[in-house]
């Protein structure tokens, strides 16, 4: 060894040379470290279609008292009671019934957007992408405009031959001096009752005056307008005008109403009691119904008229031929159509479990408003009572499904169904907190009250919906998007260590929907088997695409991806 490094030193140059080798080969491992640190790589996941379960969770115990409230979840008047104390009910019978008017002709609106959607989309799917054009659900034609306006004016002129002679028939049932020559028949009426029921009476009469007013002066208005218009005016001037007498002829539908509910309190209160009803009575009550036939007939012809100017006025539609937009759309009216049938049912209330009614709150021809207890029901069934946070309880509707386990019972797991939501919440150390109603489906003797109980609630289900991993949702002045891998349907998304595709990333906004705790609906935006960023991967630093944007998903928490 001695002898190497006097060999060494006795020739500087070689030595100098070797020192020269190690700096250099030092300085580019260094380097080459360097580069590899900041080499940044991602990990992937594809957009797939599955159902995506959401669920809320609570506890509380298991109630003592089987004795639940039941609510109207609609505002309205009361048509139908066929809630009786001490009758014994089956799960699903007809308690009462609000006026659903309102809520049908949402569910045949919702109807309507569906099949011109399914329409559009069938013609799309008819024609090929080198078409570049397509035109609207029907040929938009100058002269079909034109037919359009001209039917318009033909629809409010049929409506303004009759409309005179029902605000006639209604002056005359309200203030007509029929029975007393010193007194109005609305007057009558409401003073025949009074002494049974003051409160309902004032309310009904009060309500007569003020809608048949509000009518009043609308038609007024509205008559002097038609008489002004022509079928040779402006476009703008029939659109309005038709628009004006759909809006007239509701009102005067809702005084109609007002007065048909007080009409009809006066005959039931004096029929309940023995007392002879006025024959003139029966007779405006058949007048009445005549005009709400009618008012109800103008307000589906003026409505059809409206969609049909609107139809017909659409022109030739330059776009892009993107079936995958039209398809979402399609599913957009579907959701609106379930959602507008889901608000009709509100104005149903039903029994939520077997059982004898308690006692009844209401009577038919009340004005109810929503949260209003009808009657309460007694069961046999076992109950829990657990508490939600507001933003829970705020998601959660009768008829859901939710599954129960109990502390004190050990691998015993229950199924149930809310019955009950409190609409008035708990304060507590600042948290409002509202109590939800379960029975159980299955009674089992282990199970006493008191016990505490777990309930995990079933509050929405996306069925084949486009779901990505929460980490792939990033956050950006209100707009949420994700990172998209052109051409990388072949990339093998499994690949944990993650792959440099640096070059590959685009931005894509997208919309979201609902999310549980690890996947997210997406409504628009993306498509089914595209490859998104779920994780970025930096040296041996690695973080998630949500964490770096600390992003909140604005939807439901919950558990439950099931592909």
């Amino acid at each position: 060894m001695k002898q190497i490094l006097k060999k060494i030193f006795a020739h500087k140059f070689i030595s100098a040379f070797i020192i020269l080798v190690l700096f250099i080969g030092g300085y580019f491992g260094y380097k080459a470290l360097i580069k590899q640190g900041n080499n940044i790589k991602y990990v992937f996941a594809s957009a797939e279609k599955g159902n995506l379960i959401v669920t809320v969770s609570g506890s509380g115990q298991v109630s003592a008292l089987n004795q639940a409230e039941i609510r109207s979840k609609a505002s309205g008047t009361l048509v139908f009671l066929g809630a009786v104390a001490g009758k014994e009910v089956q799960k699903g019978t007809l308690l009462a019934q609000v006026d659903p008017q309102d809520a049908q002709q949402s569910v045949r609106n919702a109807e309507i957007a569906l099949e011109q959607a399914q329409l559009a989309l069938n013609k799309m799917e008819g024609m090929s992408a080198e078409e570049g054009t397509i035109r609207g659900i029907k040929e938009k034609a100058q002269d079909e405009v034109q037919k359009a306006y001209e039917d318009g004016f033909n629809t409010v002129a049929n409506i303004f031959l009759e409309l005179p002679t029902i605000m006639s028939g209604i002056d005359n049932i309200l203030f007509a001096y029929d029975f007393e020559s010193n007194q109005q028949n609305i007057s009558y009426y409401a003073d025949a009752v009074r002494k049974y029921n003051e409160t309902k009476v004032a309310l009904y009469e009060k309500d007569t005056l003020e809608k048949y007013n509000a009518a009043r002066a609308s038609y007024d208005q509205n008559l002097q307008d038609y008489k002004s218009a022509s079928r040779f005016s402006e476009k703008e001037t029939i659109r309005n005008l038709i628009d004006e007498t759909y809006q007239t002829v509701k009102t005067i539908a809702e005084a109609i109403k007002s007065a048909n509910n007080l009409l009809q309190f006066y005959r039931d209160e004096l029929t309940r009691r023995g007392f002879r009803v006025q024959a003139l009575c029966e007779t405006h009550l058949s007048n009445l119904s005549s005009y709400t036939g009618k008012t109800n007939n103008y307000l589906l012809n003026l409505l059809s008229t409206k969609n049909t100017i609107v139809n017909s006025e659409e022109s030739l539609i330059e776009t892009s031929f993107d079936i995958g937009d039209q398809k979402i759309k399609v599913e957009q009216a579907e959701e609106n159509l379930r959602e507008a049938k889901e608000k009709l049912n509100d104005y149903y209330i039903r029994a939520p479990f077997s059982g004898v009614v308690a006692n009844v709150n209401v009577e038919k021809g009340d004005i109810v408003g929503s949260s209003a207890t009808i009657c309460s029901l007694i069961t046999k069934q076992q109950i829990a009572e657990v508490s939600l946070n507001e933003l829970d309880a705020a998601k959660v509707k009768l008829g859901q499904k939710a599954t129960l386990t109990f502390d004190a019972i050990e691998n015993l797991s229950i199924t149930g169904e809310v019955i009950g939501v409190d609409t008035l919440g708990t304060l507590s150390q600042g948290v409002v907190s509202y109590t939800i109603k379960i029975g159980f489906d299955v009674q089992d003797e282990r199970i006493k009250p008191g016990m505490t109980v777990s309930a995990s609630i079933i509050v929405d289900v996306r069925q084949n919906a486009l779901l990505v991993p929460n980490s792939a949702i990033k956050a950006n002045n209100g707009a949420f998007y994700v990172q998209v891998v052109e051409g990388g349907n072949n990339l093998n998304t499994a690949n944990a260590s993650g792959l440099d595709v640096s070059n590959s990333l685009k931005m894509r906004t997208v919309e979201v929907g609902a999310s549980n705790d690890t996947m997210t609906e997406v409504l628009s935006g993306l498509k089914e088997g595209e490859v998104i960023v779920t994780q970025t991967i930096t040296g041996t630093s690695s973080s998630t695409a949500s964490r770096q944007n600390q992003l909140r998903i604005p939807a439901i928490g919950g558990q439950g991806f099931r592909p």
